[in-house]
């Protein structure tokens, strides 16, 4: 039988085998959002050898999950025992099961889908918290894993805890999306080879989302692989939205609202105009649910050069959600072949251009290093100026990165996605000066501007490519 490798987490795997190796009692915190490959992680790490591991079950009654707790300890220690009264009694008889093992061997215990359990007025937490406190941080040899993908949850009631358990996990584990290299890695691992231009666009769709390449087949093309996840009648990805969102939120609808509404705009929205929009009161609720986004990261936080709080905006983050509300949401089942006919369409060249903008974002470290800026303290953000009323010609003017240098430099980067290298017109050439002066105007600054270029495949050479001053292309986003 094959070795399943694990691709793209190394560092992880480092601080598994370190929190492994010790002898002392080790609590460890996986979060990170759905699909990210966190069960996935632990499951291969540590090749399936639990001595106790109860996975929640969504939306059931604190009896369910006794239940499974009581057929899984029963399991472990070949016994009949009877189901549990409550959260305590479990702990106590877990407890107990891990007393019985010897002392110098290693114990794993993996609590998965922890949110799950934790089901309203069960005491499911407080109990845990006991546990840990007066027994499991005290036995040596103890590895304890607490998994979750409602990563709101998990940060707020675990990591951020300010109750009993403060202070008390011994590491923390945030998984991330793949990068474009490690997607490129993790195809060439299923022997897939397609160009950086394809693993780029399928990337705009799929994200660095594990779950997704998975189901990546070799024997079609990247367009036909998109039809048979998103456009086929009962496609494996045509449901997803609903079980993204309703299984990480207990009010959905208004989760789903704030997206939809965000999806809108691909500049994103400031928290004021987002709650005009939505209908949304501007309040705690507002407050929770872009938090938990945020903390989830499906919603990014767009900083506006110069910190106005004000001005800052939300933006989708969440590529698969981008496109479900372009594209999927009432196409669906239509036509099958939907992407592959779609391949020249106007719409498709100008939502790639847009969601160009979102991969470089989340490739800010690559963008860095191949300016060579790599080691300098560096700050991202947005900038725009509202048209002046009083002025017909004044059409405003947007940058969507900025990257504020520590040496006195200030990039201003504008983004084009195409399928051949980028040419710069007269009227393009005249709306970039027109760009940079406005921002100058408008801050007042006095440190060096330099204007980047980030493309496919670099800027046509001619009269007005000289006002570029750095370049970079796809190929330096799959830096490692």
């Amino acid at each position: 039988m094959q070795e399943i490798r694990i691709l793209g987490r190394e560092k992880e795997v480092e601080r598994l085998q370190q929190c492994l190796d010790t002898q002392e009692a080790q609590l460890v915190v996986v979060c990170g959002r759905r699909r990210i490959g966190k069960t996935f992680l632990i499951n291969t790490f540590f090749n399936g050898r639990f001595d106790f591991k109860l996975t929640g079950v969504y939306r059931e009654p604190r009896e369910t999950q006794l239940r499974n707790f009581i057929a899984e300890l029963n399991r472990q220690t070949r016994q009949h025992l009877p189901p549990p009264q409550d959260w305590i009694q479990a702990f106590e008889m877990l407890r107990e099961y891990l007393s019985s093992l010897p002392r110098e061997e290693k114990k794993i215990v993996f609590l998965d889908e922890m949110p799950w359990l934790d089901t309203v007025r069960s005491g499911f937490l407080s109990a845990f918290e006991f546990f840990w406190n007066d027994f499991g941080c005290a036995l040596p040899n103890l590895v304890l894993i607490l998994c979750g993908s409602a990563t709101s949850w998990m940060q707020k009631r675990i990591a951020e805890n300010k109750g009993g358990l403060f202070h008390r996990q011994t590491c923390t584990l945030y998984l991330q999306p793949f990068t474009l290299h490690e997607v490129e890695a993790f195809l060439h691992e299923r022997n897939i080879d397609w160009s950086r231009y394809d693993i780029a666009q399928c990337y705009m769709i799929l994200g660095g989302i594990p779950y997704y390449w998975t189901m990546m087949r070799q024997n079609l093309s990247p367009s036909e692989n998109i039809d048979q996840l998103f456009f086929r009648k009962r496609a494996e990805l045509w449901e997803e939205y609903d079980d993204l969102y309703q299984t990480l939120h207990t009010n959905s609808q208004q989760y789903q609202l704030v997206m939809e509404t965000l999806s809108r705009k691909r500049g994103g929205m400031t928290r004021s105009e987002l709650a005009k929009v939505s209908g949304i009161p501007d309040n705690s609720v507002l407050t929770e649910i872009l938090e938990d986004l945020v903390a989830s990261e499906f919603v990014r936080y767009a900083p506006f050069f110069g910190n106005k709080k004000k001005e800052t905006r939300y933006q989708v983050s969440d590529y698969y959600t981008l496109f479900y509300y372009r594209f999927v949401k009432d196409q669906a089942g239509r036509d099958e072949c939907y992407w592959t006919h779609a391949y020249d369409n106007p719409s498709r060249r100008a939502w790639l251009g847009l969601t160009f903008e979102l991969l470089c974002k989340d490739h800010l470290f690559q963008i860095r290093k191949a300016l060579g800026i790599g080691g300098v303290l560096a700050e991202d953000s947005t900038w725009f100026c509202r048209p002046d009323p009083e002025e017909p010609e004044d059409h405003g003017a947007q940058i969507d990165l900025l990257i504020d240098r520590r040496d006195h430099v200030i990039n201003i980067c504008e983004i084009k996605f195409s399928a051949d290298t980028f040419e710069i017109d007269s009227e393009y050439a005249m709306n970039i000066r027109r760009k940079i002066d406005a921002f100058q105007k408008a801050n007042k600054t006095k440190k060096t501007i330099q204007f980047t270029m980030i493309t496919s495949y670099g800027v046509k050479r001619n009269k007005y490519s000289a006002m570029v001053n750095s370049e970079v292309i796809l190929d330096d986003l799959f830096a490692q």
